[in-house]
C-alpha cells in the first residue's frame, strides 16, 4: 500500500487550524459560498465506484473538497482526495459540522477470510501501545501527543455489502473534549473506498446516524464489485481486514499505521498523528508469517 495514499489524505496542520479561526466571518462565508455541491448520482471514476447522494446531503468534487482540506482547515496539498460528503444539517462552518472525505487504495482484492477470526480487543491494544509508542516522535515534531481512549463504535464487518465500519474515540494532549475518528472501508474487486468521517466525539450519535446513510449511498460499478473478484486475474492485497482497523501495510517499504485525522469539537483544534502504529504492524505482520509457516 502507498504509505502517501493512506497517511497523507488528510493532514490537518495547528497553524492553519489557527488561520482558519482567524479569518474574519464573511471571509469565511464568502469561502463557504464559492463551494458547488452536487446532489443525485456521482461517479467516482479512479475508483470505478458511484456515489448516489441522497437528500439531506451533498457532494463536493475533488477540487472544492481540495480547497476545504488545503484552504479552509490549513491542510498540506493532496492529490488523493477524491471528494467530500457534507449533511445539510451540519453545514461545514456550524457548531456541530462534520464531514466524510472520500480516498480510494487501489491495492487489490482485500480478502475478508479473517473476519470472524479477529480479536478487537486484542487489536485496540496494540493500537493503544503503538500509539504511545509513536508520541516522542510527535512531540519532536512539534505535535501534541495522543492516547485512544478506545472504540466509540466497536468495529463491524457486513458480509453482505462487504463493508467494515468503525470508531475510535482519542485524547488530545492540551484539549478538554476528546476527538472521533469515524472509518468506513468499502471492499471493491481491485481495492477499497475509504470514506472517513471527522468529528467531535459528543458527536457521535448524529455522526453514527449519518453514516448508515453514507454507507448506503456508496458502491461499486458492474465488474468491480467484490463479488465479481477472479482468482486467477486479479491483484490480491497483502492484507487483509485486520490491518484495515488497525492501520494498514505499506509493503515493501516496512510496516507503519494510520491513526488518522482528528478535529476537537467545533474545529477548534486540530491536530495529526502521522508516525505510525507500529506494534500493530509488526504483530499483524508476524501472525501472518506464522499462518504461512
Amino acid at each position: 500500500m502507498r504509505l502517501r495514499a493512506f497517511c497523507a489524505a488528510l493532514l490537518l496542520t495547528l497553524s492553519g487550524a489557527a488561520a482558519a479561526q482567524e479569518t474574519p466571518d464573511a471571509a469565511v462565508q464568502q469561502f463557504l459560498d464559492s463551494l458547488k455541491y452536487r446532489t443525485g448520482q456521482v461517479a467516482i471514476e479512479s475508483a470505478k465506484a458511484r456515489l448516489n447522494v441522497k437528500d439531506g446531503y451533498r457532494y463536493l468534487d475533488a477540487a472544492d473538497a481540495r480547497r476545504v482540506l488545503e484552504e479552509f482547515w490549513g491542510n498540506p496539498p493532496d492529490d488523493t482526495v477524491l471528494g467530500m460528503v457534507v449533511p445539510d444539517a451540519d453545514p461545514l462552518g456550524s457548531e456541530h459540522s462534520w464531514a466524510v472525505v472520500l480516498t480510494y487504495s487501489g491495492d487489490g482484492y482485500v480478502s475478508d477470510e479473517d473476519a470472524k477470526e479477529i480479536d478487537y480487543a486484542e487489536l485496540l491494544a496494540d493500537m493503544q501501545e503503538g500509539m504511545r509508542e509513536s508520541n516522542p516522535a510527535l512531540k519532536e515534531a512539534g505535535y501534541p501527543t495522543a492516547d485512544l481512549v478506545g472504540w466509540a463504535q466497536a468495529p463491524r464487518y457486513d458480509a453482505a455489502t462487504h463493508q467494515l465500519f468503525w470508531a475510535k474515540e482519542l485524547k488530545f494532549e492540551g484539549t478538554d473534549a476528546n476527538t472521533l475518528n469515524y472509518d468506513i472501508r468499502a471492499l471493491g474487486r481491485y481495492g477499497y473506498l475509504s470514506m472517513n468521517a471527522i468529528a467531535g466525539v459528543g458527536d457521535l450519535d448524529r455522526v453514527n446516524a449519518g453514516m448508515a446513510d453514507i454507507l448506503a449511498m456508496a458502491e461499486f460499478e458492474p465488474g468491480a464489485r467484490y463479488e465479481e473478484f477472479n482468482a486467477a486475474t486479479d491483484n490480491v492485497a497483502e492484507y487483509g481486514l485486520a490491518a484495515l482497523v488497525g492501520g494498514g501495510i505499506a509493503a515493501k517499504s516496512g510496516l507503519f499505521a494510520k491513526i488518522g485525522v482528528l478535529l476537537a469539537k467545533g474545529w477548534k483544534l486540530i491536530a495529526i498523528a502521522l508516525f505510525g502504529l507500529v506494534a500493530v504492524g509488526r504483530k499483524l505482520f508476524a501472525k501472518k508469517e506464522e499462518a504461512a509457516a
